[in-house]
């Protein structure tokens, strides 16, 4: 029996290791297939001889909506770096949360932005300066292993995950505005689910609230978190999720979020567009919750595919709309850029 399993288990774990190392290349086909399918069909030439009014100044306010967006993002997750212990270096962490996001971008690394603003963190010190960078590069080269990581590092990773869940919040919550205000352009079922997505959303806070406002269920939670040498994580915890500073969190998410999508509002402005600010909230949520399945590289292709369809139901021309998310996407990566003064200043 045991010479009959052993090659078994040699296959299967020979067919993850090539699937491992060909996962980046089937990202980026499909991202190409994607983006050829978003724009087989245009037709350039009378695209912009007849349709396109540009407004350049358009995209600068686009550039500036995402920038912010980025901002906050990393004010958030600093506030929570700090309430756990971590230096009060608030520039700091909003340099590494674009670096994190300039390496979601599909820059060649090992790891994701969101590993590499974790594992950097804990090499911060209270002057802004990286300790131990020999260190540092090793964990940033090698695949991270939570069941072994020290609790410093843990708990950096526990509160990007909180910082990440947080961000999933408000885009459910600004989906479900969105579904309500115009659900029913999407279809028959459409307002009503935005209800449903709303009440849910709700309901999970109010719980987490309690959990947290409740004495006997704080402990427990505190015993799991000391079980899994989180034990200073509780402060951060509180920080996002307890009333009422839970309400202040799920505005700014919300507010993350809609720059988000005056982003996309501002690049379709300035090929002409006037879109409905619903279908935006309708679509970009949607679009976010897709990119969770890692079948593209940062959105290309997926992204304009699911814009143009979503949008389309508004009366938006397809074609303008690929457009614009290409100039989102591009635009995107022009806010990050900063991202590699902090990359660069680790070398």
């Amino acid at each position: 029996m045991s010479s009959q399993a052993n090659p078994t288990l040699k296959t299967q774990s020979g067919w993850k290791s090539i699937l491992k190392r060909a996962w980046p290349t089937i990202r980026v086909v499909l991202s190409i297939a994607l983006l050829w399918k978003a724009t087989s069909g245009i037709d350039w030439h009378s695209l912009f001889d007849t349709q396109i009014q540009m407004q350049p100044l358009w995209f600068l306010a686009a550039l500036a909506s995402m920038m912010s967006a980025f901002i906050c993002g990393g004010y958030r997750w600093g506030l929570f770096m700090q309430a756990v212990g971590f230096p009060r270096r608030i520039r700091s962490y909003i340099g590494l949360y674009f670096a994190g996001g300039l390496i979601n971008q599909g820059l060649p690394s090992t790891l994701g932005g969101d590993s590499y603003r974790a594992i950097t963190a804990t090499h911060l010190t209270n002057t802004g300066n990286l300790s131990e960078t020999k260190e540092l590069d090793e964990e940033l080269h090698h695949s991270v292993d939570l069941e072994h990581a020290t609790p410093k590092l843990r708990l950096s990773f526990a509160m990007v995950l909180v910082d990440r869940l947080l961000g999933l919040a408000g885009n459910n919550l600004l989906g479900a505005i969105g579904l309500i205000l115009g659900g029913a352009t999407l279809a028959a079922w459409g307002q009503d689910l935005g209800y449903a997505v709303m009440a849910v959303m709700l309901l999970a806070g109010v719980a987490i609230a309690l959990i947290l406002a409740w004495g006997p269920s704080k402990q427990l939670l505190q015993k799991f978190l000391d079980r899994f040498n989180m034990n200073h994580a509780m402060p951060g915890i509180q920080l996002a999720f307890s009333w009422p500073k839970n309400i202040a969190q799920a505005g700014l998410a919300i507010g993350i979020h809609f720059l988000t999508i005056l982003t996309l509002l501002f690049c379709l402005k300035a090929y002409g567009v006037d879109a409905p600010i619903e279908g935006l909230m309708i679509g970009l949520p949607a679009l976010s919750l897709l990119l969770m399945l890692p079948i593209s590289i940062s959105g290309w292709g997926l992204r304009e595919a699911t814009l143009s369809s979503v949008l389309a139901l508004w009366g938006v021309n397809p074609s303008l709309t690929v457009l614009a998310s290409i100039s989102y996407g591009a635009i995107t990566v022009l806010s990050v850029l900063p991202g590699a003064y902090f990359l660069l200043k680790r070398k």
